[in-house]
């Protein structure tokens, strides 16, 4: 969820945004990438926890709302995710949060993606964190710290100012904001099988 340092990050090349072009071309030759096709892309299955993440990620990169990805989205949103700015960060996690678009991320929404992420994290032992913590336990103490006036919903504002004003609340909605370690892992696992 937090992200990585620097010196653990691991970036995308030139050489795997050539492959991931042409792979794009190869299964999309429309030049849009649907949902489904967009798991398939990364050797995801139908449904799970991987499902359930890449499902947020499609949505936060779907920036027109077509419900379809186009090339030009897809590296907008690496672009973001590997560069960009804080702020823009935290609001590109604030819209996979918020699963249904209302503009507020409620308990619901905020525990689903923290028991995707968790699950993901613990299965690959990358953060420690996840351990010391249940995804519900995270998800309350968010709120706590968070919620500022209380209704039960986290505002964009309330998000953006809980996150920069506390480390631990920052490393736990940031998600993890650089995929590109999990992309390649997913590609990975997909060229195995």
């Amino acid at each position: 969820m937090g992200q990585t340092s620097a010196a653990q990050r691991q970036e995308i090349d030139v050489a795997d945004l050539q492959e991931m072009y042409k792979k794009f071309v190869i299964e999309c030759p429309s030049g849009s990438l649907h949902l489904h096709e967009f798991k398939q892309f990364f050797g995801i299955a139908a449904s799970g926890e991987a499902a359930k993440y890449a499902e947020s990620m499609f949505r936060a990169f779907d920036k027109n709302g077509d419900n379809t990805i186009d090339f030009l989205e897809y590296v907008a949103a690496l672009n973001l995710v590997l560069r960009g700015k804080l702020e823009h960060k935290l609001k590109w996690s604030f819209k996979i949060y918020d699963k249904d678009g209302s503009g507020c991320v409620d308990k619901k929404e905020l525990l689903e993606i923290l028991k995707a992420i968790y699950n993901l994290k613990k299965s690959s032992k990358q953060d420690i964190d996840f351990e010391l913590l249940t995804p519900e336990e995270v998800c309350d103490r968010i709120f706590q710290l968070v919620d500022e006036n209380g209704d039960g919903q986290l505002s964009l504002d309330e998000f953006l100012q809980g996150a920069q004003k506390d480390v631990w609340v920052m490393k736990m909605l940031q998600l993890d904001i650089n995929p590109s370690g999990w992309v390649l892992d997913q590609r990975r696992k997909s060229a195995m099988f």
